[in-house]
């Protein structure tokens, strides 16, 4: 499975943001999905994971009430639309796909990533 993930920028503080992840090969039917963020001098931290079914989603304290994750298996893309944006969400992000149905929360969890994409949050 190939990923392509797009929709980084720069944005202002308050301002959102919608990411895509696209599939260029195979399907992320029957697989769980999930975003991940590097910021610059830190780790990689989960931000978001889904389901297969989309009953399941999970995201990090610091996310949460604020950026959503959704799915179009149709469309082979998964989402993460961002919302009040802050100077700290300023990072790369990264797309993945787990062979797992479950919603993952460790990058462990997941066999293939995408490329990455910048969003910076600045006024």
């Amino acid at each position: 499975v190939q990923l392509q993930a797009s929709g980084g920028g720069l944005i202002r503080p308050g301002g959102s943001l919608k990411l895509s992840c696209v599939a260029s090969e195979g399907t992320i039917a029957n697989y769980a999905l999930g975003w991940f963020r590097r910021s610059p001098g830190k780790e990689r931290e989960f931000v978001s994971s889904i389901d297969w079914t989309e009953s399941q989603k999970y995201y990090s304290d610091s996310v949460n009430g604020r950026f959503t994750i959704s799915r179009d298996d149709g469309k082979k893309t998964v989402y993460l639309q961002m919302n009040r944006l802050k100077s700290e969400d300023t990072a790369v992000y990264y797309c993945a796909l787990s062979r797992m149905r479950v919603a993952q929360r460790t990058a462990v969890g997941y066999e293939y990533w995408g490329q990455g994409t910048q969003v910076t949050v600045s006024s």
